[in-house]
């Protein structure tokens, strides 16, 4: 951990804040000192923008003193963004008075650019392009700076789980400052020498990242005895996974291990694998989902074929088995979860289904439920009891254990935010008692409270389970296996889990260069449309054309949305929310479409 100096950066004094009758900061005072990386957390709503916002000068407190260093720099990245729409995104990172020649020739800035993943798309406007690549390059913007101190919210949104790791690095290597809100656990236990606690109006800090905050929230729950015995055992429990699934997250000397170690003394391991898959097998029998020698496209786009994602590749999943799926934005892994869910054809191979399958598909697109319909009863529509292991919980009890109070559960569901209908939709699937789940990104829009919830269930949880995630200490922390598409039409078992991806795709992308600069004789002959013969070139010409065509009528949508949102009246959170949710199903859309245009305009030229 960075040491802490006494060179006070910024330093804020009793100040308060609400909106309306809610306080979000109630005379709240705390410092940010040179050298140190705080990682802000806390329930979605809680005051934890708010909070950023003030310190970054961005908001004015209703009370209170903010006081900073006479000269200090500060570079802010807000989830909102500011950037102007008609400059290209190599003038919004480095500045339209900085030549190319000056910041193409500094490694710095060309590391930050490619490690953000924005080095592609220098020379479009920003006006052009999606939510998830406005963000990234807002973020480059602020790390070239030579900034004291770094504000940023939720940077690892919209990064892969290469994005985030390079991120990590940079941040650890920076000498600057840094005040990051982020529900990345793996991010903030990375990055952090500091945690912030926002609740309730206070800020509780900590020493330490993640690791070390679960360490004094179950510390201090046992210290006041308190009454909330749910999360006080799942802080608890998430200890002993931290010291027993995952040594190499506490190794940190600053631990109190002693400690640590008694204070988990009687908990169990966070789940027991070999009952759990004993009594998969019961419910599911030998045959779960089969795919034999499969042969998988993604979907065709007018008269263009889609592209080949896997060749030939058979595929088993046993009873109780728990797999994490990876991959770069764009590789397939959604396309390979519709084939396991039968929805989309793997011929000449075939796909076989166990005859006891029951799937329950947590798919990233939302339940187009009657938003007039209250949150209980669209739960209690499915079942009105399920069980988890060996515990019976009723539809209201379920949806309380994801974070919905029995008051919020009476709500309309067209007054839910997208966070809350992300996990309305997840309650209804564990509702259904399916023993094959299949779930995409499910930690969009969740905070770490309600993710840790959302792992207490999944432990207790027998059956199938195959997830695709960037978050990685997701995928660590339920999954018992790793699988990546890397683009070769084959699904690749990964013993190591995430290092072995994050090794092999740094492999992958230092062999691309060497291939690029390989003798003209030691590579294949290549026609003057880049190794394709004519017909290919031409059919990948026409995708181009009509991924560009999609992508500028997302582009004018998502811009109609943000017109909406920022002349929308904010007291309408239920207006807010529809819109919210159009925009991350446009930006989402967006995201695939870009990856699918940078294949394409390597192969056209």
């Amino acid at each position: 951990m960075s040491p802490r100096t006494n060179t006070s950066l910024i330093n804020a004094e009793r100040i308060s804040k609400s909106f309306g009758i809610k306080p979000l900061l109630d005379e709240v005072s705390v410092g940010v000192h040179e050298g140190e990386r705080i990682g802000v957390v806390g329930l979605n709503g809680g005051g934890k923008t708010t909070l950023l916002e003030i310190l970054a000068g961005i908001a004015e407190p209703d009370s209170g003193r903010i006081s900073r260093v006479g000269d200090i720099h500060v570079a802010t990245v807000t989830q909102g963004g500011d950037l102007d729409p008609e400059i290209t995104v190599a003038d919004a990172v480095v500045g339209a008075e900085v030549a190319e020649h000056e910041w193409a020739g500094d490694a710095r800035i060309r590391g930050i650019l490619a490690g953000i993943g924005v080095d592609e798309i220098l020379h479009r406007k920003v006006g052009e392009l999606s939510g998830g690549q406005r963000r990234r390059t807002a973020l480059a913007a602020a790390l070239v700076t030579d900034s004291d101190l770094l504000i940023l919210d939720e940077p690892t949104n919209h990064l892969d789980i290469e994005g985030v790791y390079w991120l990590a690095e940079h941040l650890v290597n920076r000498r600057s400052a840094l005040i990051v809100v982020t529900h990345d656990r793996w991010f903030l236990d990375t990055v952090a020498t500091r945690t912030w606690e926002v609740h309730s109006g206070r800020v509780d800090e900590y020493e330490g990242g993640y690791n070390d905050w679960v360490f004094a929230r179950a510390e201090r729950a046992r210290q006041a005895d308190a009454a909330e015995e749910r999360r006080r055992n799942l802080a608890r429990k998430e200890l002993a996974w931290l010291r027993r699934g995952a040594p190499a997250r506490t190794s940190k000397p600053r631990y109190r291990v002693e400690a640590a170690e008694k204070l988990i003394a009687n908990v169990p391991p966070p789940r027991d694998t070999v009952e759990l898959s004993a009594f998969a097998k019961r419910r599911l029998g030998r045959v779960v989902i089969e795919l034999e020698n499969a042969h998988l496209t993604t979907p065709s786009s007018g008269d263009v074929e889609g592209r080949v994602l896997l060749d030939d590749a058979t595929w088993r999943l046993a009873p109780g088995e728990r797999v994490g799926l990876v991959g770069v934005n764009g590789s397939g892994k959604t396309t390979l979860l519709r084939a396991l869910a039968g929805e989309v054809p793997v011929a000449p191979g075939r796909r076989i289904e166990g005859k006891t399958v029951s799937i329950g598909w947590l798919r990233q697109e939302l339940d187009d439920l009657d938003p007039d319909l209250r949150l209980l009863d669209a739960v209690e529509e499915v079942a009105g009891t399920v069980m988890l292991g060996d515990k019976e919980l009723s539809a209201g009890q379920l949806a309380e254990r994801l974070g919905f109070s029995p008051a919020r559960q009476r709500t309309p569901v067209g007054d839910l935010s997208g966070g809350e209908r992300r996990r309305l939709q997840f309650t209804r699937v564990l509702m259904a008692e399916p023993n094959v789940l299949l779930l995409d990104e499910p930690t969009n829009d969740l905070d770490i409270d309600t993710l840790q919830q959302v792992e207490d269930l999944l432990d207790g949880w027998a059956g199938t389970l195959v997830v695709i995630s960037h978050d990685r200490y997701l995928i660590e922390r339920v999954c018992d296996s790793t699988w990546a598409l890397f683009g070769d039409g084959k699904l690749t078992n990964l013993p190591r889990g995430i290092e072995q991806y994050l090794e092999r795709r740094a492999a992958d992308q230092s062999a691309a260069p060497a291939k690029k600069a390989a003798p003209a004789a030691e590579q294949k002959p290549a026609s003057s449309t880049g190794g394709l013969s004519a017909a290919e070139h031409q059919a990948a010409r026409k995708e181009f054309n009509a991924v560009e065509r999609k992508l500028e009528k997302l582009a004018k949508e998502i811009a109609k949305i943000h017109e909406k949102m920022a002349a929308f009246d904010q007291s309408d959170y239920a207006g807010l929310g529809e819109l919210t949710e159009r925009l991350r199903v446009a930006e989402g859309e967006t995201a695939d479409l870009e990856e699918r245009w940078l294949e394409l305009s390597e192969l056209v030229g």
